[in-house]
C-alpha cells in the first residue's frame, strides 16, 4: 500500500533542516517507496556522465532526493513553513490548507 503524504508534485516547500537549511524550490517528484522528495534547486550533487547520443559527457549538477521529514510546505500568504491540515468546504470538497494562516492551498 502506498503512504500517503501531505506534500505533492508542485508544491512550494522550504528545507527546514540539513545542509539546506533555508532554501525554497518546488516539489519535482515524491518518492513513496523511500520517504523523499526532489525539490528544484536543493540538495544539488555532481555526476560524472559518460557521452551518450543524447548528452555529452562531464560533470553535470542535479537534484538528490531530500527526506520528506527535512522539509515543510511554504505558506502561500507569507512563504515561512508550516504545516497542513484538511478540512471540508461548504460544496463537499476535501481540501489542504496552511496551519499558520488558514490560507486553502488546492484550489
Amino acid at each position: 500500500m502506498a503512504k500517503k503524504f501531505k506534500l505533492k508534485k508542485g508544491d512550494d516547500v522550504v528545507v527546514v533542516s540539513g545542509r539546506d537549511k533555508g532554501k525554497k524550490g518546488s516539489i519535482l517528484r515524491v518518492l513513496r517507496a523511500d520517504d523523499r522528495v526532489l525539490v528544484d534547486g536543493v540538495n544539488m550533487v555532481k555526476r560524472h556522465t559518460r557521452p551518450s547520443q543524447s548528452q555529452p559527457g562531464g560533470i553535470i549538477q542535479k537534484e538528490a532526493p531530500i527526506h520528506i521529514s527535512n522539509v515543510a510546505l511554504a505558506d502561500p500568504k507569507d512563504g515561512v513553513a508550516t504545516r497542513v491540515g484538511y478540512k471540508f468546504l461548504e460544496d463537499g470538497r476535501k481540501v489542504r490548507f496552511a496551519k499558520q494562516s488558514g490560507e486553502v492551498i488546492d484550489v
